[in-house]
């Protein structure tokens, strides 16, 4: 890969101050063709970003763990995509959320609205989980089940709910234990608030916001205040993770995809999660790149699967080239206020495209 346009854009990048720092990997298959970082990973003390550093993933933690656990659910029949939710949380009976089906909240047509504060009222409860539960389940729809596509945090927060049910355990033991342990992941992991990270792993974490809420900047603490007063690990947010682990796993999507002999995923089972419904972009647990407009920018294939994550992070799997590209940064350091990054992103998959 002619890496020069693409290293000089990733600099002119933290130049503009898009992100103080950034990872981007690139490969063919399990060919990695480019894998550099950039910039800082705190501003005060100025610590150049390695690739080995942990970012906060945001919004990938639902493909890449609450999506990758339904699948593993699915496969193994412990699931159906389309059973309801009365069937699952029979508190749920009688309510307009009885008829949802774990399908319509994986690709976000559940009725329920993007996003509420819950954890300004749910931080002083005796057991703030638990109240996070119950604000998600009384929560009014804004829509008819299965009508309308609105991207929403609270449907993966109910799929959350439906996992601890289902499997008696958390989610980031579960995936840990069926998808990342298997294929070999050590660095894509939650951080339990109970049980902090030890010091050489918090030396590799990336700051993120100087919190007004929390009083601080994080680092080594999810973003995301609802997952943080859930203590750490949620469906829709919580996962941290390399460049390198994320490509790991973005390998067996791939292999998935292309029904390579993946070693933890079912190729049926995923085929089903990606088939995107007519006018629609998002799949279950997935992204798409949109016909106009996509962060992706313009040359990857329809057939294409990925995420955005708030905190500016980004992969995409492209099954027609065998193309995968992540980008990490943490843009949100020191302030979400700094919004260059959708500007940013089509620009560095077009420039990626056109020089591989």
């Amino acid at each position: 890969m002619a890496s020069d346009p693409v290293t000089r854009l990733m600099e002119q990048g933290i130049k503009d101050q898009v992100f103080p720092g950034a990872v981007l990997l690139c490969a063919r298959g399990q060919d990695v063709l480019y894998h550099q970082a950039y910039g800082v990973a705190d501003l005060q003390t100025q610590r150049p970003v390695t690739t080995t550093d942990l970012f906060d993933l945001a919004s990938l933690t639902k493909p890449l763990a609450t999506a990758m656990a339904m699948m593993v659910l699915v496969q193994e029949q412990q699931l159906d995509p389309d059973v309801c939710l009365k069937d699952l949380l029979p508190v749920t009976a009688g309510t307009p959320k009885a008829g949802i089906t774990l399908d319509m909240l994986l690709r976000h047509t559940s009725g329920l609205p993007a996003h509420r504060e819950y954890f300004r009222q749910a931080v002083d409860q005796p057991d703030p989980l638990q109240a996070m539960d119950r604000l998600v389940l009384s929560e009014p729809l804004t829509a008819l089940p299965g009508v309308n596509q609105v991207y929403s945090d609270l449907g993966y927060m109910l799929l959350d709910r439906v996992i601890r049910e289902v499997t008696q355990t958390r989610l980031d033991r579960f995936v840990q234990k069926h998808v990342y342990q298997p294929l070999g992941i050590e660095d894509l992991f939650f951080i339990d608030l109970a049980a902090p990270p030890v010091p050489e792993v918090k030396l590799r974490m990336i700051s993120t916001r100087n919190c007004p809420w929390r009083g601080r900047v994080l680092k080594g603490e999810v973003e995301d205040e609802n997952a943080w007063v859930s203590g750490g690990i949620q469906g829709h947010a919580g996962l941290f993770g390399t460049g390198s682990a994320i490509y790991r796993l973005c390998l067996e999507i791939l292999q998935a995809m292309e029904q390579e002999s993946p070693r933890v995923l079912n190729p049926k089972v995923t085929a089903g999660f990606f088939r995107k419904h007519p006018d629609h972009t998002l799949a279950a647990g997935f992204d798409t790149p949109s016909r106009t407009g996509s962060a992706a920018g313009r040359y990857f294939s329809s057939r294409t699967v990925g995420h955005l994550g708030f905190t500016g992070t980004s992969f995409w799997v492209d099954p027609d080239d065998g193309r995968i590209v992540i980008l990490l940064t943490n843009r949100v350091h020191p302030s979400r206020a700094n919004q260059k990054i959708s500007k940013f992103r089509p620009e560095i998959h077009d420039c990626i495209a056109r020089c591989l």
